[in-house]
């Protein structure tokens, strides 16, 4: 908002000689100006720190879809495990990032590799960020290490989870998004000293690569080191499909994600009362619904896409395939959902389908294991998403969000070069890369440790069994008195099929 000023000296000549003591009136009428523009300040503070704690409860209800998600997608054996795992991971999360990884992230002054501010929340608030910013981008952390809990489902040792938590949440994670979102971050499309990387830098702006890459490399490094689940490939190589118990609860989590995801991007613009030159009525709150549409658009088409395809390949229609698509598509837009055309967000989820189909294949060749998909669905879809972003980004977006320097480079197939496209690719490879230096290692120690993976007893009899307890459901109950010997107990007598059996 246009900020208001007010001179006494100024406003004396406008009132003229004849005005009794008009210095004085000036200055009232100045004085009764400032409070006015105070209160304008206040109230615009308090609309855009309003609008992002709203815009991080949304983001953290996904932590509730992603246990239901999770949940669904494991056997009934190790129901409770998954979701003890995702609770700590939230909580563990909570922690750690408030006393390293938001100062590591955003402390600043800092250099182009690490915060170093604000450790544990010291001197804050401040100019730049209030306690809603805080909060918001915790939810961002912790569903990184959600993503990772989910690639290792089913055969990880508690502690192990605990472990590399902790370390995504406070150092791999904000590491990253200090690169790219920081204004200090030496690729960040938003650094306020120095050069841009390529006259741009990394437009990621929801996280395809800072948040899912992040999660799903970290993921894939410790299902790889783990090695499969116990039955998951026959000795022959054949892939046996180890199917969740719920599909209800896939549904439910999946719903769950997409209206969290509501948060997720269009939240990252962080506030909403801004106007842009092109007029009153067109502003942030404009390019806030657009970036909800985008969203939508990207997910149902990659929804539909998954459905039809797999139908194909395999001749079912599979609702636990159609959810990890339509998330598949989710992952894809969020780094370019602010920059692009609606119809472009239909391409974005197509492709984003066929890139998921595609990572799944190649897991299956080469025999990695992950029960949720989530290191294909987020790492893969992830990485599409960033280059899609340097495709399809057009000139008049990339403008508006990030106006700190004019014409910047856009969009390749949107006529903007190839500048944005570079840097997005560095964007992968160093994603690639980090992740990989430091939770590979950290995987590979916890292996050697004998404190990553659970033992094949254990494995075999389910871990909620073993580990905590019981089962996550009552199978029968022991006081019921239908159980007790000399009661009478009606059996359900099953219909007899007239069908001829395939077999015959």
């Amino acid at each position: 908002m246009a900020s208001m000023t007010c001179s006494a000296g100024d406003l004396a000549q406008l009132l003229g000689p004849n005005v009794t003591n008009s210095t004085g009136a000036a200055a009232f009428i100045c004085s009764q100006f400032h409070i006015a523009a105070n209160n304008f300040n206040a109230t615009q503070h308090a609309v855009d720190n309003t609008y992002l704690l709203f815009s991080a409860y949304l983001a953290f209800s996904m932590q509730l879809g992603f246990a239901m998600l999770c949940a669904g997608s494991v056997r009934a054996k190790n129901t409770m495990n998954i979701m003890l795992t995702n609770v700590l991971d939230t909580a563990v999360g909570g922690l750690f990032y408030y006393l390293f990884g938001f100062a590591f992230a955003f402390g600043t002054p800092s250099n182009g590799f690490i915060g170093k501010h604000n450790f544990g929340l010291k001197a804050f608030p401040t100019s730049s960020f209030d306690y809603s910013y805080f909060l918001y981008h915790w939810a961002f952390a912790i569903s990184a290490a959600g993503i990772t809990s989910g690639s290792m489902a089913e055969r990880t040792q508690l502690v192990a989870s605990l472990i590399y938590s902790s370390f995504l949440t406070g150092f791999v994670y904000p590491v990253v998004s200090h690169w790219f979102w920081s204004v200090d971050g030496w690729a960040s499309a938003t650094r306020g000293n120095g050069d841009l990387l390529f006259g741009s830098g990394v437009i990621d702006f929801a996280g395809s690569g800072v948040v899912h890459m992040v999660g799903g490399i970290a993921g894939l490094w410790g299902a790889l080191i783990e090695g499969p689940r116990i039955g998951r490939y026959h000795h022959s190589g054949r892939s046996i499909a180890l199917r969740g118990h719920s599909a209800s609860l896939v549904v439910l989590g999946t719903f769950l994600l997409w209206f969290g995801w509501y948060g997720f991007n269009p939240g990252s613009f962080n506030k909403i009362l801004s106007a842009y030159p092109d007029g009153v009525y067109y502003g942030q709150w404009s390019a806030i619904g657009r970036t909800a549409v985008t969203t939508t658009l990207a997910g149902c088409t990659a929804a539909l896409t998954t459905l039809f395809s797999n139908r194909i390949l395999s001749g079912h229609w599979n609702v636990t395939d159609v959810c990890n698509g339509l998330l598949g598509g989710f992952a894809a837009i969020t780094a370019g959902c602010s920059v692009v055309e609606p119809w472009a967000a239909v391409v974005c989820g197509f492709v984003a389908s066929l890139v998921l189909i595609g990572c799944n294949k190649l897991a299956e060749i080469f025999k990695f294991d992950d029960p949720i998909e989530a290191a294909q669905l987020h790492g893969g879809c992830g990485t599409w998403g960033v280059i899609f972003t340097a495709l399809f980004a057009t000139e008049k977006y990339v403008g508006e969000v990030y106006p700190n320097k004019p014409g910047r480079p856009y969009g390749l197939f949107m006529g903007g070069g190839g500048k944005l496209l570079a840097a997005q690719l560095i964007q992968v490879l160093v994603i690639i890369g980090w992740v990989s230096a430091t939770t590979g290692p950290l995987f590979f120690v916890l292996h050697k440790l004998k404190l990553l993976r659970i033992s094949a007893e254990d494995e075999m009899a389910g871990m909620d069994l073993t580990r905590h307890g019981g089962f996550a459901y009552i199978y029968h109950d022991d006081d019921d008195e239908s159980q007790k010997p000399g009661t009478i107990q009606l059996g359900k007598i099953e219909p007899t099929s007239t069908t001829p059996s395939a077999n015959v």
